[in-house]
């Protein structure tokens, strides 16, 4: 038998019928729809996750809330990267690989701010982007 018979005879082109009750009317679960069978929504919509995520951090002690903001305010590609060190007199210290990072992110600070100050109690008034040094250079000067 040739390999395309054989496909066709594996996976026919169209599907089975199925027996059919006219009367029946079918239902459509839509996004959203309360009415499931676990009568939940399963899939918080944009803004209910972002006041869950609000509160959780309105919780959390005010020196540490800016701290846990950062990867959620910047997203996952930029907190692979980067690294939040420190919040203290309204400045949240903010770890990047290189100058050119820093730069990039400095004109997304004011985004930042207030993404930030709209999640915690904690009152972030400027974001500083640090290069830290490696141990290799302050042994090996060059």
């Amino acid at each position: 038998m040739p390999r395309s018979s054989l496909y066709a005879a594996s996976f026919p082109s169209e599907p089975p019928a199925r027996p059919r009750d006219e009367n029946a009317k079918i239902k459509i679960p839509r996004r959203g729809d309360r009415s499931a069978s676990t009568g939940e929504d399963l899939e918080p919509t944009g803004s209910e996750l972002d006041k869950i995520v609000a509160k959780s951090l309105r919780q959390m002690p005010p020196a540490e809330a800016p701290l846990m903001a950062w990867p959620v305010v910047c997203g996952s590609a930029v907190a692979e990267r980067t690294r939040a060190l420190s919040y203290v007199d309204g400045v949240l210290r903010v770890a990047v690989p290189d100058g050119g990072w820093r730069s990039e992110l400095q004109t997304l600070a004011p985004r930042y701010l207030t993404a930030i100050n709209r999640y915690t109690i904690a009152i972030v008034r400027r974001i500083e982007f640090v290069v830290p040094r490696s141990d290799n250079a302050a042994t090996n000067p060059r």
